[in-house]
């Protein structure tokens, strides 16, 4: 059996001030619900200096993640928490084509950076938003002999209590500390008639029969005036969300906003919440309804996410007891501070004969950021777009060490990579789709990053 310590204490701290003290130390991680208004929003996790980091280019990482996570597992009754304790990372979108050999890459610009980034951290804090406690957790990984575990926990433990307590309990988080910025002018690797025009491709497309919606996307670049620190500082003040996130992954810093959830496992119960259907936000409050309502009655909007809802479920039909599928919310308008979009929950139980690698496996990448059907979506993705993904509408969250997991779609992210920052936006191309508008919408969703880095 594993050697841990499990301890909570009341929370005393905001957990971006926590967030704050560890953020210089190695592989520092932030799952950070800073939209921690309801059940979605509970828990927050940090970590640092993984025991262990596995990084995969250009082939399947899971025949030996799979046999990691078979190495370290921690089982504790009578616990409740989610997460003590695991790999913590992502899968870029590029891990596809070492998934689905229908797929072919073309030469294209890109990061170079890993297709996959999990490290595996045996000390985590937890923070319970609902409760306001703080959970410390450590345990004795790498370490199998009880002998070795013992010490190694407990000095990991104490580094973590003793990083804590230097936190001032009267700090508070000040949103109106900006730093200064010398952003240079922000570039796309589409000009506004070539996006235009992919999209116009697109519905070529569909209208041909090939598919019936693809996500199509463009990326942003410019040159890095802020830290990564700093600029997910600024990323979450401004746009807080369910599934935000902050990893330090030594040469790639990835700051993340994202308000979807891809796949989430808990107690054999998988839980998706795809998102289709985008309205900004307005300052005036009659013109903030009539946005609301204008998505809300949207046809069109409607019937895209309804076929992502079946592809999801077919996705998951591949490894979770067919009768147990269920559209649990088939469509809910979500309020966020910039935008306001359309969700669908969408649950199933795992099958008695797979685990969440195959789970992962089965529907990676998410339907709801490619299209349907998904492989030649993917395919016309790869023709359309000029640049490589890297990590957009890829996944970030944990595998823990008992046994669950929890995925954002890695959408609403700014990478930094040296001096340089790069993000996508992207949407969702049907056959009544005009083009223009298409195009405004990613600037609709751009807003709330070109403000954190500007």
């Amino acid at each position: 059996m594993a050697y841990y310590i499990l301890k909570s204490y009341k929370l005393k701290v905001n957990s971006f001030n926590i967030f704050e003290a560890l953020s210089r130390e190695r592989n520092c991680f932030f799952l950070d619900s800073s939209l921690n208004s309801n059940s979605l929003g509970r828990y927050s996790f940090l970590g640092i200096d993984p025991f262990y980091i596995l990084k995969i280019k250009n082939q399947d990482p899971f025949p030996k993640l799979r046999e990691i996570l078979e190495r370290y597992k921690v089982s504790i009754l009578r616990n409740s928490l989610p997460f003590l304790g695991g790999a913590v990372g992502y899968f870029a979108y590029d891990l596809c084509f070492s998934l689905e050999k229908k797929l072919k890459a073309k030469p294209k610009p890109g990061l170079g950076m890993p297709d996959c980034f999990l490290g595996f951290y045996n000390t985590v804090i937890t923070v319970d938003h609902l409760k306001h406690l703080l959970y410390i957790f450590s345990v004795g990984f790498p370490e199998t002999s009880y002998r070795l575990a013992k010490p190694l926990c407990e000095s990991n433990f104490k580094k973590i209590h003793k990083l804590l307590s230097r936190i001032s309990p009267y700090l508070k988080e000040n949103k109106k500390d900006r730093p200064k910025t010398n952003c240079a002018e922000l570039k796309s690797n589409f000009t506004t008639e070539a996006y235009i025009l992919a999209v116009k491709k697109a519905k070529e497309y569909i209208r041909s029969g090939d598919i019936y919606q693809v996500n199509l996307s463009q990326e942003f670049h410019t040159h890095a005036g802020l830290s990564g620190f700093d600029i997910y500082k600024r990323l979450r003040s401004i746009s807080q969300s369910y599934f935000s996130a902050y990893l330090d992954s030594g040469g790639l810093k990835i700051m993340s906003s994202s308000p979807e959830r891809f796949l989430k496992l808990e107690g054999g119960l998988v839980t998706t919440r795809p998102m289709k259907g985008t309205r900004p936000r307005a300052k005036n409050r009659l013109n903030d309804l009539r946005l609301k309502e204008s998505l809300l009655k949207s046809a069109k909007d409607k019937a895209e996410l309804l076929m992502i809802v079946d592809l999801e479920r077919n996705d998951l039909g591949k490894v979770c007891n067919y009768d147990s599928i269920k559209v649990k919310t088939l469509r809910q308008i979500e309020e966020y501070s910039t935008v306001f979009q359309a969700t669908s929950t969408v649950c199933g139980r795992l099958h008695k004969d797979k685990d969440r690698i195959d789970l992962m496996r089965a529907c990676f990448p998410g339907g709801s950021i490619t299209g349907c059907p998904k492989i030649r979506a993917m395919e016309i993705i790869e023709e359309l777009e000029p640049s490589r993904r890297n990590v957009y509408t890829g996944c970030l969250g944990y595998l823990s060490f008992c046994g669950g997991m929890d995925f954002n779609i890695l959408i609403r992210t700014i990478l930094k990579k040296q001096d340089r920052l790069y993000f996508n936006v992207g949407g969702g191309i049907v056959a009544d789709s005009k083009p223009e508008d298409e195009y405004q919408e990613t600037l609709v969703k751009a807003k709330a990053m070109i403000e954190a880095i500007t």
